[in-house]
Protein backbone atom coordinates (compact mmCIF):
# COMPACT_ATOMS: atom_id res chain seq x y z
CA UNK A 1 0.00 0.00 0.00
CA UNK A 2 1.55 3.23 -1.18
CA UNK A 3 0.77 6.14 1.69
CA UNK A 4 1.94 9.88 1.90
CA UNK A 5 2.38 11.21 5.50
CA UNK A 6 1.32 14.94 5.37
CA UNK A 7 0.49 17.67 8.42
CA UNK A 8 -1.25 20.91 9.46
CA UNK A 9 0.69 22.39 12.39
CA UNK A 10 1.97 19.27 13.17
CA UNK A 11 -1.85 17.46 13.37
CA UNK A 12 -0.20 14.45 10.87
CA UNK A 13 -2.07 12.03 8.70
CA UNK A 14 -1.17 8.79 6.81
CA UNK A 15 -3.14 9.32 3.20
CA UNK A 16 -3.88 6.91 1.08
CA UNK A 17 -4.85 7.22 -2.39
CA UNK A 18 -8.18 5.39 -3.10
CA UNK A 19 -8.57 5.94 -6.62
CA UNK A 20 -5.89 3.10 -7.02
CA UNK A 21 -6.07 1.19 -4.26
CA UNK A 22 -8.49 -0.64 -2.12
CA UNK A 23 -8.64 -0.42 1.91
CA UNK A 24 -10.83 -3.86 3.47
CA UNK A 25 -10.49 -2.72 6.99
CA UNK A 26 -9.74 1.44 7.37
CA UNK A 27 -10.45 0.90 10.83
CA UNK A 28 -7.93 -1.47 11.84
CA UNK A 29 -5.50 -0.01 9.80
CA UNK A 30 -5.71 3.96 11.21
CA UNK A 31 -4.81 2.31 14.59
CA UNK A 32 -1.74 0.07 13.13
CA UNK A 33 -0.27 2.96 11.16
CA UNK A 34 -1.39 5.54 13.45
CA UNK A 35 1.28 4.08 15.66
CA UNK A 36 4.50 6.18 16.43
CA UNK A 37 6.35 3.34 17.74
CA UNK A 38 5.20 0.30 15.73
CA UNK A 39 3.90 2.17 12.59
CA UNK A 40 3.75 5.06 10.57
CA UNK A 41 3.26 7.88 13.51
CA UNK A 42 -0.32 9.83 13.13
CA UNK A 43 -2.99 11.68 14.54
CA UNK A 44 -5.08 9.07 12.18
CA UNK A 45 -5.45 7.95 8.68
CA UNK A 46 -7.34 9.72 5.45
CA UNK A 47 -8.72 8.56 2.67
CA UNK A 48 -9.19 9.88 -0.74
CA UNK A 49 -11.86 8.45 -3.02
CA UNK A 50 -13.71 9.48 -5.99
CA UNK A 51 -16.24 12.31 -5.43
CA UNK A 52 -19.79 11.01 -5.52
CA UNK A 53 -21.22 14.25 -5.21
CA UNK A 54 -17.99 16.35 -5.44
CA UNK A 55 -14.85 16.56 -6.73
CA UNK A 56 -13.38 14.16 -4.27
CA UNK A 57 -14.54 12.32 -1.24
CA UNK A 58 -12.79 11.87 2.34
CA UNK A 59 -13.17 9.63 4.73
CA UNK A 60 -10.95 10.30 8.32
CA UNK A 61 -10.31 8.16 10.80
CA UNK A 62 -8.52 8.52 14.39
CA UNK A 63 -6.15 7.08 16.31
CA UNK A 64 -8.15 4.58 18.29
CA UNK A 65 -9.54 3.67 14.45
CA UNK A 66 -12.87 5.21 15.01
CA UNK A 67 -14.37 7.22 11.99
CA UNK A 68 -15.08 11.04 12.43
CA UNK A 69 -17.14 13.09 10.52
CA UNK A 70 -15.20 15.89 9.60
CA UNK A 71 -11.01 17.16 10.36
CA UNK A 72 -10.23 20.91 9.36
CA UNK A 73 -6.48 20.61 9.37
CA UNK A 74 -6.49 16.79 7.11
CA UNK A 75 -9.11 18.52 4.47
CA UNK A 76 -6.29 21.16 3.62
CA UNK A 77 -3.88 18.57 3.48
CA UNK A 78 -6.14 16.39 1.48
CA UNK A 79 -6.76 19.34 -1.01
CA UNK A 80 -3.01 19.64 -1.37
CA UNK A 81 -2.41 15.98 -2.46
CA UNK A 82 -5.14 16.45 -4.47
CA UNK A 83 -3.67 19.12 -6.37
CA UNK A 84 -0.35 18.27 -6.34
CA UNK A 85 -0.84 14.84 -7.63
CA UNK A 86 -2.88 15.48 -10.33
CA UNK A 87 -6.02 14.23 -8.93
CA UNK A 88 -8.09 17.09 -9.71
CA UNK A 89 -7.23 21.32 -10.86
CA UNK A 90 -10.49 21.90 -9.29
CA UNK A 91 -9.85 25.36 -7.23
CA UNK A 92 -12.19 25.99 -5.20
CA UNK A 93 -12.19 22.02 -4.65
CA UNK A 94 -15.19 20.27 -3.17
CA UNK A 95 -14.57 17.84 -0.84
CA UNK A 96 -17.36 15.35 0.10
CA UNK A 97 -17.21 14.19 3.95
CA UNK A 98 -19.48 12.42 6.52
CA UNK A 99 -20.78 16.22 7.66
CA UNK A 100 -21.56 17.64 4.05
CA UNK A 101 -19.62 18.74 0.79
CA UNK A 102 -17.26 21.40 2.03
CA UNK A 103 -15.27 24.01 -0.15
CA UNK A 104 -11.60 24.36 -0.16
CA UNK A 105 -9.43 27.10 -1.85
CA UNK A 106 -6.42 26.37 -2.57
CA UNK A 107 -3.44 29.18 -2.12
CA UNK A 108 -0.52 28.16 -5.14
CA UNK A 109 2.74 28.79 -4.91
CA UNK A 110 5.31 29.71 -7.57
CA UNK A 111 6.60 26.03 -7.89
CA UNK A 112 2.80 25.27 -8.65
CA UNK A 113 2.11 23.37 -5.09
CA UNK A 114 -0.44 24.15 -2.67
CA UNK A 115 1.18 25.89 0.40
CA UNK A 116 -2.00 27.24 1.73
CA UNK A 117 -5.92 26.54 1.93
CA UNK A 118 -9.09 28.35 3.12
CA UNK A 119 -11.88 25.89 4.18
CA UNK A 120 -15.28 26.84 4.22
CA UNK A 121 -16.10 24.70 7.37
CA UNK A 122 -19.92 25.59 7.21
CA UNK A 123 -22.41 26.62 10.16
CA UNK A 124 -21.97 25.90 13.57
CA UNK A 125 -24.33 23.41 15.35
CA UNK A 126 -25.12 25.02 18.72
CA UNK A 127 -28.58 23.45 20.05
CA UNK A 128 -27.58 20.84 22.82
CA UNK A 129 -28.62 17.67 21.44
CA UNK A 130 -27.75 17.91 17.82
CA UNK A 131 -23.93 18.72 18.90
CA UNK A 132 -24.73 16.08 20.69
CA UNK A 133 -24.42 16.95 24.71
CA UNK A 134 -26.82 15.53 27.35
CA UNK A 135 -28.61 18.88 28.29
CA UNK A 136 -31.65 20.80 27.61
CA UNK A 137 -32.10 21.88 23.86
CA UNK A 138 -30.52 25.37 22.71
CA UNK A 139 -26.98 26.61 23.20
CA UNK A 140 -24.53 25.39 25.34
CA UNK A 141 -23.10 29.22 26.49
CA UNK A 142 -20.59 29.18 29.88
CA UNK A 143 -22.22 26.60 31.12
CA UNK A 144 -21.27 24.69 34.54
CA UNK A 145 -19.08 21.91 34.29
CA UNK A 146 -18.46 19.94 37.52
CA UNK A 147 -16.84 16.81 37.85
CA UNK A 148 -14.06 15.43 39.54
CA UNK A 149 -13.33 18.41 41.46
CA UNK A 150 -13.46 20.37 38.24
CA UNK A 151 -15.28 24.06 38.73
CA UNK A 152 -15.13 25.38 35.05
CA UNK A 153 -17.59 26.94 32.77
CA UNK A 154 -18.13 25.42 28.99
CA UNK A 155 -19.61 26.41 25.38
CA UNK A 156 -20.25 23.78 23.41
CA UNK A 157 -20.18 23.43 19.42
CA UNK A 158 -20.10 21.14 16.56
CA UNK A 159 -18.46 21.97 13.32
CA UNK A 160 -19.43 18.57 12.28
CA UNK A 161 -17.92 16.92 15.44
CA UNK A 162 -18.47 17.84 19.17
CA UNK A 163 -16.33 20.14 20.81
CA UNK A 164 -16.18 21.78 24.61
CA UNK A 165 -14.49 24.64 25.26
CA UNK A 166 -13.49 26.00 28.00
CA UNK A 167 -11.86 29.46 29.02
CA UNK A 168 -9.13 29.55 31.32
CA UNK A 169 -6.48 32.14 32.80
CA UNK A 170 -3.12 30.13 32.23
CA UNK A 171 -3.47 27.73 29.40
CA UNK A 172 -0.08 26.44 29.92
CA UNK A 173 -1.12 25.38 33.71
CA UNK A 174 -3.89 23.16 32.59
CA UNK A 175 -3.16 19.65 33.16
CA UNK A 176 -3.83 18.05 29.60
CA UNK A 177 -3.53 14.71 30.22
CA UNK A 178 -5.79 14.44 33.11
CA UNK A 179 -8.22 16.27 32.22
CA UNK A 180 -8.63 15.88 28.92
CA UNK A 181 -9.48 12.50 28.80
CA UNK A 182 -11.99 12.69 32.06
CA UNK A 183 -14.28 15.22 29.84
CA UNK A 184 -13.87 13.38 26.58
CA UNK A 185 -15.64 10.54 28.18
CA UNK A 186 -17.93 12.12 30.62
CA UNK A 187 -21.24 11.03 30.18
CA UNK A 188 -22.47 14.61 29.04
CA UNK A 189 -21.38 13.28 25.34
CA UNK A 190 -23.10 10.40 23.89
CA UNK A 191 -20.06 10.34 21.62
CA UNK A 192 -17.75 11.77 23.22
CA UNK A 193 -16.08 15.29 22.92
CA UNK A 194 -13.18 17.37 21.66
CA UNK A 195 -11.62 19.36 24.66
CA UNK A 196 -10.29 22.56 24.19
CA UNK A 197 -8.74 25.36 26.88
CA UNK A 198 -8.07 28.54 25.24
CA UNK A 199 -6.44 31.86 27.02
CA UNK A 200 -7.86 34.97 25.49
CA UNK A 201 -4.95 37.30 24.28
CA UNK A 202 -6.85 39.70 23.04
CA UNK A 203 -10.23 39.95 21.48
CA UNK A 204 -8.43 38.85 18.14
CA UNK A 205 -6.33 36.50 19.29
CA UNK A 206 -6.10 33.27 21.50
CA UNK A 207 -4.01 30.55 22.65
CA UNK A 208 -5.48 27.45 22.35
CA UNK A 209 -4.29 23.65 23.83
CA UNK A 210 -6.73 20.39 22.68
CA UNK A 211 -7.39 16.85 23.50
CA UNK A 212 -8.78 14.98 20.49
CA UNK A 213 -11.75 12.49 20.81
CA UNK A 214 -9.80 9.25 19.45
CA UNK A 215 -5.95 10.52 19.09
CA UNK A 216 -5.45 12.90 22.58
CA UNK A 217 -3.59 15.84 22.49
CA UNK A 218 -2.52 16.64 19.25
CA UNK A 219 -0.49 19.80 17.97
CA UNK A 220 -3.42 21.45 16.21
CA UNK A 221 -6.68 21.39 15.16
CA UNK A 222 -9.17 22.65 12.83
CA UNK A 223 -12.75 22.17 13.62
CA UNK A 224 -11.33 22.87 17.48
CA UNK A 225 -9.89 26.04 16.35
CA UNK A 226 -13.17 27.13 14.59
CA UNK A 227 -15.21 26.20 17.37
CA UNK A 228 -13.41 28.17 19.93
CA UNK A 229 -13.90 31.05 17.14
CA UNK A 230 -17.61 30.27 17.52
CA UNK A 231 -17.29 30.33 21.04
CA UNK A 232 -15.10 33.52 21.88
CA UNK A 233 -17.66 35.61 19.61
CA UNK A 234 -20.86 33.49 21.55
CA UNK A 235 -19.43 34.70 25.22
CA UNK A 236 -18.64 37.68 24.03
CA UNK A 237 -14.94 37.49 24.91
CA UNK A 238 -13.58 37.74 21.44
CA UNK A 239 -14.53 39.30 17.67
CA UNK A 240 -15.77 37.13 15.27
CA UNK A 241 -12.77 36.84 13.46
CA UNK A 242 -9.54 35.41 15.32
CA UNK A 243 -6.10 34.21 14.98
CA UNK A 244 -5.39 30.79 17.19
CA UNK A 245 -2.22 30.37 18.20
CA UNK A 246 -1.99 26.35 18.64
CA UNK A 247 0.88 24.48 19.66
CA UNK A 248 1.89 23.92 15.71
CA UNK A 249 1.36 27.08 14.75
CA UNK A 250 -1.29 29.91 13.66
CA UNK A 251 -4.49 29.44 12.29
CA UNK A 252 -6.99 32.25 11.05
CA UNK A 253 -10.62 31.89 12.19
CA UNK A 254 -13.76 34.08 10.92
CA UNK A 255 -17.07 33.27 11.62
CA UNK A 256 -18.30 35.57 8.98
CA UNK A 257 -21.68 37.20 9.90
CA UNK A 258 -23.42 37.57 5.92
CA UNK A 259 -23.49 33.60 5.62
CA UNK A 260 -23.13 32.09 9.40
CA UNK A 261 -20.13 30.04 7.77
CA UNK A 262 -16.91 29.83 9.79
CA UNK A 263 -13.78 30.16 7.47
CA UNK A 264 -10.18 28.47 8.54
CA UNK A 265 -6.97 29.39 6.62
CA UNK A 266 -3.77 27.72 7.36
CA UNK A 267 -0.58 25.54 5.95
CA UNK A 268 -0.66 22.35 4.49
CA UNK A 269 2.81 20.18 4.09
CA UNK A 270 3.82 16.75 2.45
CA UNK A 271 6.13 14.75 4.45
CA UNK A 272 7.43 12.43 3.27
CA UNK A 273 5.63 9.12 0.81
CA UNK A 274 6.42 5.33 1.68
CA UNK A 275 5.06 2.01 1.41
CA UNK A 276 3.17 -0.21 3.67
CA UNK A 277 3.99 -3.86 3.82
CA UNK A 278 0.17 -5.27 3.80
CA UNK A 279 -3.29 -4.20 4.10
Amino acid sequence: MRFTKMHGLGNDYVYVDCTNQYISDPGSLAAAVSDRHFGVGSDGLILILPGKQADVRMRMFNADGSEGKMCGNGIRCLAKYVWDHGLSKANPLNVETLSGVKTVEMAVGSDGKVQAATVDMGEPILDAPAIPVNLPAGPVVDVPFNANGLNLKMTCVSMGNPHAVFFVDEVAAVPLFQWGPMIENHRLFPDRVNVHFVQIRSPREVTMRTWERGSGMTLACGTGASAVCVAGALTGRTQRAVLAHLPGGDLNLDWRQENNHVFMTGPAVEVFSGDWPGI
